[in-house]
């Protein structure tokens, strides 16, 4: 069985996981949750139902970073995402859960509460979550000063991660002008080709963005 991977053109996660497959051009089967019948293999491998979940033969990986670990150790191609230099994949994986946890984390919180009917919306939760962001993008911007990738010179996990969760997190809370290493970084993100092609298959969903996408990007 060719690899299948569950997941939607307009999750954060799916993007995550679709970049590492566009950027090693790894043969897979994409099983799009609109379509019929996909929703529910998904959760026949998965009970929970979160995406993507990585499937091939009798093997499941759910969660988006696996899923990039079970490529580069079974399917690896020409950018390895994972640096074979030990310390450096530290710093990888470190930044990828930087990503996911403070950026994507913070991002989803605004977007959660305005799916919730009004009587149930937490300002202050969404108020919190910005100023988490505000930390987080201060500490990135810092970070990237001199770099061109989120550690070292390649592109890897870590920018994997980075790609989807600053997209979005810019359109929830806007990367203030004064960071312009951030803003430099994600720019440099979008144009990367396997980046730019999941804003485009992305692009019919936008209106699914439940506040609204910016009319940018």
């Amino acid at each position: 069985m060719p690899l299948q991977l569950f997941g939607h053109p307009f999750s954060s996660y799916t993007w995550k996981a679709l970049i590492a497959f566009y950027e090693n051009g790894i043969p897979f089967t994409f099983r799009n949750l609109e379509e019929p019948g996909a929703a529910e293999e998904l959760e026949a491998r998965w009970p929970l139902k979160l995406f993507p979940v990585l499937a091939e033969d009798d093997r499941t990986v759910v969660e988006a970073t696996a899923v990039i670990e079970y490529l580069h150790v079974h399917h690896p191609g020409p950018v390895p995402l994972i640096p074979a230099d030990a310390d450096l994949a530290v710093q990888v994986r470190m930044l990828d859960r930087i990503f996911d946890n403070y950026v994507m984390g913070a991002m989803q919180v605004p977007v959660a509460d305005a799916l919730r009917p009004e009587e149930r919306r937490d300002p202050a939760g969404i108020d919190e979550a910005k100023a988490r962001l505000d930390k987080i993008y201060a500490w990135l911007d810092a970070h990237l000063a001199g770099r061109k990738w989120a550690v070292g010179s390649r592109f890897s996990l870590a920018d994997c991660a980075a790609a989807p969760s600053l997209f979005y997190a810019d359109w929830v809370h806007r990367i203030p002008e004064q960071y312009a290493n951030l803003r430099a970084y994600r720019a440099r993100l979008l144009a990367r080709p396997s980046v730019s092609r999941c804003v485009e298959e992305a692009r019919p969903y936008r209106g699914y963005f439940p506040l609204g996408a910016p009319d940018r990007d």
